[in-house]
C-alpha cells in the first residue's frame, strides 16, 4: 500500500477501517482516529488555512506512507518499526483498553513518523519554512480528539476513574501526548533535516527506541493505574466492530463504512 496524495491516504485508511470492521480487528481503532485528522487536515488544504497547501499533502503523503509501511509489513511477516511492532503486538490483547490502543498508535505516528515525514517534505534549511503550517496541524488534532473523547467517555463509563487514581483522561492524554509529542517531533525534524542519510538512519533507529520504550510503559502502567485500567476493561464496549464505528463517527463526517 502506498499513496501518492492525500487523497490516496484517506482511501487506504478507508479500506483499513472498513476491513477492521468486517474482521473485528483492533487495528481500526487508531485507523479510524487518524483517517478523521486526515479528513480534516484535506479540508483545511482545500480551504486555503496553509501557507501551502501542495506542500501539506505532500506532507501527509509521507506522513501517511510511514503509517501503510508499517502496516503492511507487521501484515507480512511481523517486522517494521520497534514502536509499531509494540503497538500491533496488542491488537489481540483483550486487557488492552481503547484509549490505551489508541495512545499506542499516536505514539509511534507522532514520536517516530512525524520528524521523518517533516524531514523528507522540506529536507535542509527548507524546513524552517514548514513550522507554520506544522504548527496549525495541532488545532485540527485538538478538534478530533475532543470528539474521539465523547466517543471513549461513551464506551468507557469508568474512565473517569483515571483521575481519581492521579491519571489522566483520556482527553488530558491525548491532548498532552499530541501537543509535548509534536513539539519534540519538530526538534527531530529539524534535526534529521541536516543530516546525512547516515546520519538520518542512526537518528531514526533512536527514535524507534525511545518510542517503543513508551509503547511499553502505555501498555502496562503502574501503581494505582493498574487495577483502575483492570475494572475499565472490564466495564467498557468489547464488541470490536462496534468500537470501531463509534470511534469512525466521531466528529460526525462520513465514516468508513
Amino acid at each position: 500500500m502506498k499513496a501518492d496524495n492525500i487523497d490516496e491516504v484517506v482511501d487506504g485508511l478507508v479500506g483499513i477501517v472498513g476491513e477492521a470492521r468486517r474482521a473485528g480487528d483492533r487495528v481500526g481503532y487508531f485507523a479510524a482516529l487518524y483517517r478523521q485528522v486526515t479528513v480534516e487536515v484535506r479540508a483545511a488544504i482545500r480551504a486555503g488555512q496553509f501557507e501551502d497547501g501542495a506542500r501539506m499533502d505532500r506532507f501527509d503523503t509521507h506522513f501517511g506512507n510511514r503509517y501503510f509501511e508499517a502496516y503492511d509489513a507487521w501484515r507480512r511477516d511481523r517486522s517494521g518499526p520497534r514502536c509499531w511492532r509494540e503497538t500491533f503486538g496488542l491488537l489481540d490483547d483483550a486487557d488492552t483498553i481503547i484509549v490505551q490502543h489508541l495512545l499506542l498508535g499516536v505514539n509511534a505516528h507522532i514520536n517516530l513518523d512525524l520528524a521523518v515525514a517533516a524531514a523528507r517534505t522540506s529536507p535542509g534549511a527548507d524546513i524552517r519554512a514548514l513550522r507554520h503550517d506544522f504548527l496549525l496541524i495541532n488545532d485540527i488534532l485538538a478538534r478530533v480528539v475532543l470528539a474521539v473523547q465523547d466517543s471513549v467517555d461513551s464506551l468507557s463509563p469508568f474512565m473517569s476513574l483515571l483521575d481519581k487514581v492521579g491519571g489522566r483522561t483520556d482527553e488530558q492524554i491525548l491532548d498532552f501526548s499530541i501537543r509535548q509529542s509534536r513539539e519534540e517531533a519538530w526538534y527531530n525534524a529539524v534535526l534529521l533535516a541536516g543530516q546525512t542519510e547516515e546520519q538520518q538512519a542512526t537518528t531514526i533507529d533512536r527514535l524507534d527506541i525511545r518510542a517503543a520504550v513508551l509503547a511499553r510503559l502505555i501498555a502496562r502502567p503502574g501503581g494505582l493505574v493498574r487495577p483502575a485500567l483492570e475494572l475499565i476493561r472490564r466495564t467498557e464496549e468489547d464488541d470490536v466492530p462496534t468500537v470501531i464505528r463509534h470511534l469512525d463517527g466521531a466528529t460526525g463526517g462520513a465514516s468508513a463504512g
